[in-house]
């Protein structure tokens, strides 16, 4: 598996998600990964990790190493050395590309090529979530970087992470019919559904009584969610008196130190605490009687798996991805989102308000809405094992 993304937790979670439910006594499963916190994450058996120097985007097309002092081309260099050698040396029966179908900065590119020519036993796949970006942002984009014609010549699958009746790839970006027959849509990728004893137990951990409405406010990875978390303070300052919510706020290892300590010493206020990371995001979710994020994919899944009620306030920049999941999946009725323009303290707390209210309907939705992704690559991945 190759997970190009550094600056984030979405890729590596997804790519681990996964992980997880493919490993077994005759699966080995390597995963390349840009990510600085692969190694906090506990891994099942028979899965480790790869890493390679981190990079981070500066802008749409320049990127810069993240840790080391190294010129970007030379650390794509060996970016690009890393993926190739342990490709060549692991000579895998499947390899699976997250998101970037020719990885950053073309660096998959060379080892999609070197399966083609010396080990076309290999299946590749392009994993992709259900959701992009707008239309003709990512059209735009593949057009310049000849995607399409890789797609043709240098994967015999592309499983989107979605359901197509909410969002349709295939019509939105332009995809062309000769590359239908490739296209599998696996659904939303669930997780593991934590039971009421380990909720108790999260929730007793954080002081956290029966009667209290829990609220959790997780900003991802946090390199981009300060402003997610001061809309929720600011609504604090608004109404210092008259919020009868337990927060707990996650502010994501990417966030600046910085920011993390304003944060932190605004939230000790209102006797909120903050932490930066947790590898088992999933338990607190289920613990909590709302979830307050951007809607990441990977947030959205874990949510859907807890059947937490949800507040999502998607971020409009770089990307549009997040607003536009939230718009089609307030569409099915699983959460309610509000624009990131639009946020002020008083519409903040009358969302907060109304959907605990009307809590029962959306863990009603939530729990008959199928998350079928893990078992659909299991059967793609059964159906190549009966093919070798």
């Amino acid at each position: 598996m190759y997970s190009h993304d550094t600056y984030g937790l979405g890729h590596i979670r997804r790519s681990m998600a996964i992980a997880s439910h493919l490993s077994g006594k005759e699966v080995n499963i390597i995963i390349i990964t840009g990510s600085p916190i692969a190694g906090r994450y506990t891994l099942p058996e028979q899965v480790d990790f790869v890493r390679i120097p981190g990079m981070i985007k500066k802008t749409n097309d320049e990127y810069h190493s993240l840790s080391i002092r190294l010129d970007p081309n030379q650390a794509l260099h060996i970016r690009k050395n890393i993926i190739a050698a342990t490709a060549e040396a692991f000579r895998p029966d499947l390899f699976i590309v997250d998101k970037e179908p020719l990885g950053l900065k073309r660096e998959v590119l060379p080892t999609l090529e070197w399966f083609r020519e010396f080990l076309p036993s290999t299946k590749t796949i392009l994993g992709l979530r259900d959701i992009l970006d707008e239309s003709p942002v990512v059209c735009k984009d593949w057009e310049s970087k000849n995607v399409y014609k890789y797609l043709e010549t240098l994967y015999d699958e592309i499983w989107v992470y979605g359901n197509r009746e909410i969002y349709d790839p295939i019509k939105e970006y332009n995809i062309p019919a000769t590359l239908e027959p490739k296209i599998h849509f696996t659904g939303y990728i669930p997780r593991k559904h934590w039971s009421q004893k380990v909720r108790n137990k999260i929730r007793k951990r954080y002081r956290i009584l029966d009667e209290d409405t829990f609220i959790l406010v997780t900003a991802g990875g946090g390199g981009d969610g300060c402003e997610l978390l001061d809309h929720y303070l600011s609504m604090h300052d608004f109404f210092p008196t008259s919020l009868p919510f337990k927060t707990l706020m996650i502010t994501g290892p990417f966030m600046p130190k910085s920011s993390r300590n304003k944060i932190r010493k605004r939230a000790l206020q209102y006797g909120i605490k903050t932490m930066p990371f947790l590898p088992q995001m999933e338990q607190l979710i289920g613990a909590a009687d709302l979830v307050i994020s951007m809607g990441g994919y990977n947030t959205i899944c874990e949510i859907i798996s807890q059947q937490t009620p949800a507040l999502i306030i998607p971020r409009e920049t770089p990307r549009k991805e997040q607003l536009i999941r939230a718009e089609q999946l307030k569409k099915q009725g699983l959460l309610d989102y509000l624009p990131w323009t639009n946020v002020s303290a008083q519409l903040l707390r009358d969302k907060i308000v109304t959907i605990l209210e009307n809590r029962v309907q959306y863990q009603q939705r939530m729990t008959s809405f199928e998350l079928s992704g893990l078992d659909t690559m299991r059967s793609r991945v059964e159906h190549f094992k009966n093919r070798l």
